[in-house]
């Protein structure tokens, strides 16, 4: 066979009216390839030496194509404008985001400063491997190794497995304990500092002013008469005059200001570092190939600006950013390589956990990890990446999760209690509640014979400010200069002072504290600093819960119908804290790990409950509207309603910008076609059957086989009849284990150098196609279409016509609200009114 024969093929379809599209739609190209190099143009045709146009796109779309995206980018030269890319247009599985470079980073900014989401170039996870010959080799290599032995390959695995997810407990566990640590003693410093200049001022004064300047203090003092360890504390305080002139005023705000710079220098230096980190898990978790969302960059960043920024004050918490690191944890450890350090730290023993299904998966272990480290509630940990996390779940994951989330806890109790081994373990964590059995000053409690040593504690660590220290305490300053989970823990635990409606915190004070710290934390949340919102959620709605309570209090006259105040407290924090994030399982097991007591069960699951259906008829959860302010293409678990709604099958919806290759293709050719476009994935039809779909082909395999110049001579075909082209092989092999070896940097089209002489080379592609892809026919519904893509986590979905031949590709973009509205509003459904129209737009 001569290889102008081997290049033709024919494929024809009768245009169908646009007034009639729910009838089937067939597809119409003709690849008229000659021996020549083939060249791509913009509108996917392809067009020889002669001058002869073959097509593999429908139509109907070009009218519009430049407002949806439907057009490749206008090039010159080979240059690729990457500014113009579009995720549709882009091809299968989105555009090319450059997994190394420059490029991803900018690309990720433009997703945060809110461009459009035609402009985002993400990727999607390949949870699937293509099962190509080269692949089967290689398993079936790996059974042959396996015949007669007890320690397999899987079990090695398997191992390494649960070894890698205990390395990821204790590492993570070492993170929040250090982040723990480091947080206090910052706080230690500043307000130590503010405290000196306060004792100097007061031994400043005079001797007869000296009971009015006591009152300055901001602390009350421990037994020796001071917290900083100074008696007197002249010392300290001549040190700060010198430093701030004597005023604790700006050395306050001296020291709020520089910790809140610097954690919002660390945002600077990794933009994705801001924020609390949950929504991009949870993107990254459901198929989402975010650029450095689980770098050790990112974690460096991460946990020092959130180590800042909750020192500096502000109404944040700690508990996403753990969330986020521990994910950034998993994924850096399960990959056992980085060039962070300018060392490459692969690690050929774990290059079996080198995929994106694997990293997923330890990624979730993460996720749970970091809700342990933070919370000390390591099933409520699992519970969250499954409600709140994870997209894709499996029995044996559960255990993982568990395990991860059991090493983080122990590892925490190591760390807490080295001199510990007999009696009550204590494990201060990143928050506690502790344990459950204003404007004005209050006098403190004296009778408290029957107390806890933890409400003593809690009283101890009322603040003086402008008050008598040791008599009388501020009620807000003791809500405002004081830690959070203190805080938490008096609004939880505080006890009423005798049978009348005198309380610890007045309503005036809780209603001061709660509206102005609400409204900073809503603020806050959206600047550039590291920061979590379940503190300040759980702060604000205690102080708002315990405000109820004294209200009930007071209608009943004392009477003791009701609960107590704390019980109000902690209902308040979870309905704040489950307004907001819209957890209800994970949350409630949380707050009870947390406050360990099981009388709290029902009333904090109807609190729950109330919370989340009274915020879903207002918006969605607050990590939801931040996915949506990104433009971040995530999937819901449920079919969008428009799909519900009427009527749309899977050609209505496809991406016709399909760019095919043929079994055995041109090195040139393939050279050209990934220069003009960015797609991730590329259909092979095969031309001696009627153009049937044959198989895909990644662009990183083709970007890996033109870099290794794995092509055969240009004369190879001369020996092959016109009817089928043989089983040998017309070009070298490469092993399956060669081409991921690289994971996840693959080469780019960039890093190949195509020599003249090579171009008109033969590449054989069909050692190398996945022979299995997932499709789905052109007159699928789109709730079946929908439910395929995401249960299975795919990348793209090749659809076809009753011939089996391509007529179009679905990506993740086109299953969105949005895609799907533009599907009909382009007049796909002729019986549609207008008024049909305006119902999809509102």
């Amino acid at each position: 066979m001569s290889a102008s024969s081997f290049d033709h093929a024919e494929r024809t379809r009768p245009t169908s009216s646009p007034a009639s599209p729910s009838k089937s739609q067939y597809f119409s190209a003709k690849l008229s390839m000659s021996d020549d190099t083939l060249e791509t143009n913009t509108n996917g045709r392809y067009r020889d030496d002669d001058g002869h146009v073959a097509t593999n796109t429908h139509e109907f779309r070009d009218h519009d194509a430049d407002e949806y995206g439907e057009h490749e980018p206008e090039m010159e030269g080979n240059e690729f404008d990457h500014n113009r890319a579009r995720i549709r247009g882009n091809g299968f599985g989105g555009g090319l985001r450059r997994r190394k470079g420059g490029d991803s980073q900018s690309v990720y900014r433009k997703v945060d400063s809110g461009v459009d989401p035609s402009d985002n170039m993400i990727q999607s996870h390949n949870y699937e491997p293509d099962e190509s010959e080269v692949w089967r080799a290689y398993v079936a290599q790996q059974h042959f190794r396996n015949r007669g032995q007890w320690w397999t390959t899987g079990k090695k695995k398997s191992f390494k497995r649960w070894l890698l997810t205990f390395f990821i407990g204790v590492i993570q566990a070492f993170i929040a304990f250090s982040c723990n640590i480091c947080t206090k003693n910052l706080s230690k410093l500043k307000f130590d500092t503010v405290y000196s200049l306060l004792q100097a001022s007061a031994h400043s004064s005079d001797e007869s002013s000296a009971a009015a300047t006591a009152g300055d203090d901001l602390f009350q003092g421990d037994s020796n008469g001071d917290q900083t360890g100074n008696a007197d504390g002249t010392d300290a305080g001549a040190t700060a005059r010198s430093s701030f002139g004597g005023s604790a005023f700006l050395a306050y705000i001296f020291y709020q200001t520089l910790f809140a710079a610097i954690a919002s220098l660390f945002v600077y230096l990794e933009p994705v570092s801001g924020g609390s980190g949950i929504p991009e898990i949870k993107c990254f978790l459901n198929g989402i190939d975010l650029p450095r969302v689980v770098r050790i960059k990112t974690l460096i960043c991460k946990v020092v600006g959130v180590t800042f920024s909750v020192a500096a004050g502000l109404p944040v918490g700690k508990e996403g950013p753990m969330v986020h690191s521990g994910a950034v944890v998993a994924a850096c450890i399960s990959q056992g390589r980085t060039k962070f350090w300018g060392v490459d730290t692969s690690f050929s023993k774990f290059s079996d956990f080198r995929n994106d299904r694997e990293k997923r998966d330890f990624v979730a272990c993460g996720a749970a990890a970091g809700v342990t480290s933070a919370f000390g509630a390591p099933i409520g940990g699992v519970l969250f990446s499954l409600e709140e996390g994870a997209s894709y779940w499996s029995t044996k994951l559960t255990w993982r999760a568990f395990f991860c989330s059991m090493i983080t806890l122990g590892t925490l109790f190591t760390f807490k209690n080295f001199d510990t081994f007999w009696g009550q373990a204590n494990i201060e964590k990143l928050f506690s509640f502790g344990e459950f059995n204003s404007l004005r000053c209050t006098e403190l409690p004296t009778d408290m014979q029957d107390w806890s040593n933890q409400e003593k504690n809690l009283v101890d660590a009322l603040v003086p400010f402008r008050c008598v220290a040791g008599k009388e305490y501020n009620e807000v300053a003791s809500l405002v200069l004081t830690d959070a989970d203190t805080a938490i823990k008096q609004l939880f635990h505080f006890r009423e002072n005798g049978q009348d409606d005198t309380s610890t915190f007045s309503s005036g004070a809780l209603f001061l504290f709660f509206v102005p710290y609400i409204t900073m934390a809503t603020i806050v949340y959206g600047i550039a600093v590291p920061s979590g919102l379940f503190v300040p959620s759980l702060l604000s709605g205690a102080a708002f819960g315990r405000l109820c309570g004294h209200l009930l209090h007071k209608l009943d006259h004392t009477n003791g119908t009701f609960a107590d105040s704390g019980t109000y407290a902690l209902m308040g924090a979870a309905a704040v804290l489950g307004g907001m994030a819209r957890m209800t399982i994970s949350l409630t097991v949380i707050l009870l790990e947390a406050t360990g007591d099981m009388q709290y069960v029902l009333p904090l699951m109807l609190t729950l409950m109330a919370a989340r259906f009274t915020g879903n008829v207002f918006n969605e959860g607050l990590y939801d509207i931040h996915i949506k302010l990104k433009n971040i293409p995530f999937l819901e678990p449920e079919v969008p309603t428009i799909a519900e709604k009427y009527e749309i099958v899977a050609g209505q919806v496809m991406s016709t910008e399909v760019k095919c290759l043929r079994p055995v293709e041109r090195a040139g050719v393939v050279y050209d076609l990934l220069r003009s476009c960015s797609h991730g994935s590329f259909p092979i039809v095969d031309t001696f059957s009627g153009g049937t779909l044959y198989g895909t082909a990644s662009r990183s395999m083709l970007c890996t086989l033109l870099q290794r110049r794995a092509f055969g001579e240009p004369d190879a075909l001369a020996d092959y009849d016109e009817h089928e082209l043989g089983p040998r092989r017309l070009s070298p092999l490469v092993q399956w284990d060669t081409i991921e070896r690289v994971y996840p940097k693959y080469p780019t089209i960039d890093d190949v150098n195509m020599r003249t002489g090579d171009r008109n080379s033969w590449l054989d592609l069909r050692p190398y196609a996945n022979t299995v892809p997932y499709t789905v026919n052109e007159t699928a519904s789109i709730q079946r279409t929908y439910r395929l893509f995401r249960t299975l986590g795919l990348r793209f979905l090749c659809v076809v016509n009753h011939n089996n031949q391509v007529v179009g590709i679905i990506t993740r973009k086109d299953l969105l609200p949005e895609s799907l509205s533009d599907s009909l509003m382009r007049g796909r459904n002729a019986h549609m009114t207008n008024n049909d129209h305006h119902n999809i737009i509102t």
